[in-house]
């Protein structure tokens, strides 16, 4: 199937918005856009439209766009030649244009202008499971809700193995969206895998890879932590139910579900497992375990969330500013001078008296190396630190933190920027940190959606303290 050299006028109505959804099971046929008519709809692929639900695990991006008549449509920018033969491009979008399901987004179009490579899809209006999971702190999504989210991937994964899709391309928590109605459908974009060269569309990511992912997925609800896939086994690995669920759902969850769907977790991460499950394994637990309750009542209490405005990067404080520069050394200076968590520190004074004098004395030299710019010396005693003493306070994990950016242990940075929140809630530079660490793993949604998050607990408690 060759390509197309004519394409619709942004003058004719695209599919509407919404209607895009088709649950049908026909033969749909989807849409050449030309170039011009998605560069159009981006607004020349701006970075403000970029709504990408990969999480920046692959170069490639994703937009929203709209259209001249109001429809808004979701566009995967492909930004490296992942497809050098356009007759397989086209035959494989089509290919995935004829799935239809009420978990699946509807893939309604695509581009093949010379060397570009775009998809285009239904537009989700309710943001990713990642956004919403990891990002609004403000009201905890529901068990049940968590629940109905599993079900509807293990669901969409499997209607599409049975149609001929055993692979996909980066399962996480940004491949699931949500509707109009706060269903969770999963994104058409990870059927069609990146293939350079002369590589079959056959599908490099076996089964067992996408079996993984979703063991991720599963600890991702279970715990509402995000981590990156290759630190699932070690957050689930020797651990008890108690220990990885939300802390935010406060008790109010099914022990005997969580138990099963930790299970569940385990299995699927199971690298060793020779009798790997399948997407009907999947199904079925998730059958046995969908309960009668009104499910629909969380979606709209999940829709019904405090509307939180876009922060606009004329409104970053300085520590944003410099996170959003990678400026290490900014960041430092302004670590150098901050007393984020005095009030915490003030309240557990008590614990230092407790402690052996030798380990303040760690402390103090792991300041002195920070102040220094010795980030390696620091590094020793702030570990030191954490590994003697009872009670650490976040400021430490936030210095160790810088110093692992500067040594270039992005991971391991990102690590103690997630302790810091967890010591101290709702704390800017926690998240300004944990930001830093995901551009430098090239997770740059996550990044940005972090970035986000920091300035608008930066603003609230401005607020407050502006009241008091």
């Amino acid at each position: 199937m060759g390509c197309c050299n004519s394409s619709p006028s942004m003058e004719d109505p695209p599919p509407p918005q919404n209607v895009h959804q088709n649950h049908g099971g026909s033969d749909s046929q989807i849409t050449n856009f030309s170039f011009t008519d998605l560069n159009k709809a981006t607004e020349n692929f701006c970075l403000k439209n970029i709504v990408s639900e990969n999480g920046g695990e692959t170069s490639d991006i994703v937009y929203k766009g709209r259209f001249h008549n109001g429809g808004f449509i979701a566009v995967k920018k492909f930004t490296n030649m992942a497809w050098s033969d356009p007759n397989q491009f086209v035959e494989e979008a089509h290919r995935v244009g004829k799935l239809r399901h009420n978990s699946v987004v509807n893939l309604i179009g695509y581009c093949c202008d010379g060397n570009e490579r775009l998809l285009v899809a239904a537009f989700m209006p309710n943001d990713t499971l990642a956004k919403r999971l990891f990002h609004r702190k403000i009201q905890t999504m529901e068990w049940e809700m968590r629940l109905r989210i599993a079900f509807c991937v293990a669901q969409a994964l499997d209607y599409c193995s049975g149609g001929g899709f055993t692979s996909y391309n980066n399962l996480s928590a940004y491949s699931v969206l949500f509707n109009e109605d706060g269903d969770a459908c999963l994104s058409c974009f990870g059927l069609m895998k990146e293939f350079k060269d002369d590589q079959r569309t056959t599908g490099s990511v076996n089964s067992e890879s996408l079996i993984f992912r979703f063991g991720t997925l599963l600890v991702n609800l279970l715990s509402g932590k995000q981590i990156p896939p290759s630190h699932a086994p070690e957050m689930i690995h020797g651990k008890s139910v108690v220990e990885l669920i939300d802390p935010n759902l406060k008790g109010k969850f099914s022990a005997e579900e969580a138990t099963i769907i930790f299970k569940l977790a385990s299995q699927c991460l199971q690298y060793e497992d020779i009798e790997s499950l399948n997407t009907k394994d999947l199904v079925t637990t998730f059958e046995t375990l969908h309960t009668k309750t009104n499910v629909k009542a969380s979606s709209y209490v999940m829709l019904e969330m405090a509307k939180r405005k876009d922060v606009s990067l004329n409104q970053l404080s300085t520590l944003g500013d410099a996170c959003l520069k990678l400026d290490l050394k900014a960041i430092h200076k302004i670590l150098v001078m901050a007393e984020d968590d005095k009030e915490l520190v003030e309240l557990s004074f008590e614990e230092w008296l407790e402690e052996v004098k030798d380990i303040q004395e760690v402390r103090k030299r792991g300041d002195q190396a920070f102040l220094e710019q010795d980030f390696e010396t620091a590094i020793d005693c702030y570990s030191q630190l954490i590994e003697f003493r009872r009670m650490v306070y976040p400021s430490v994990y936030a210095r160790r933190c810088l110093c692992y950016l500067f040594c270039n242990q992005p991971d391991r940075a990102l690590k103690d920027g997630m302790v810091a929140q967890q010591l101290f809630p709702d704390w800017p530079t926690a998240f300004y940190l944990q930001s830093v660490a995901l551009s430098k793993l090239n997770m740059i949604t996550d990044s940005a959606d972090t970035l986000k998050e920091a300035t608008l607990l930066e603003a609230t408690r401005q607020h407050q303290e502006e009241e008091s």
